[in-house]
């Protein structure tokens, strides 16, 4: 048995302070990393690929002498960098 009590408090005292830190900031994380990775590509994959959609819709109702489809992918390009750097920027700052 521990014959002092003061240095099982401290210890416990310790121990938590270390589990509230980690709480706080978890540090980087290979899992955190992927998770990254995938919403980025998501972010600028879905307004891609809706411009695509909308694109080859408005090429076949409202025909211009440009293509709807390529200025669509290219909008939903552009679209998509701009969330995504929004994105990197608010987990950037922790928020």
């Amino acid at each position: 048995m521990n014959s002092d009590p003061d240095k099982s408090a401290d210890d416990i005292a310790r121990h938590a302070k270390r589990m509230k830190s980690a709480r706080e900031d978890p540090g980087p994380s290979p899992l955190r990393g992927i998770g990254t990775f995938g919403m980025i590509g998501w972010s600028i994959a879905v307004p891609t690929v809706g411009g695509a959609f909308l694109g080859i819709w408005l090429d076949r109702v409202a025909p211009q002498g440009f293509s709807w489809t390529i200025a669509l992918i290219l909008g939903g390009v552009v679209l998509g960098v701009f969330i995504a750097a929004a994105w990197v920027q608010k987990e950037g700052d922790g928020n």
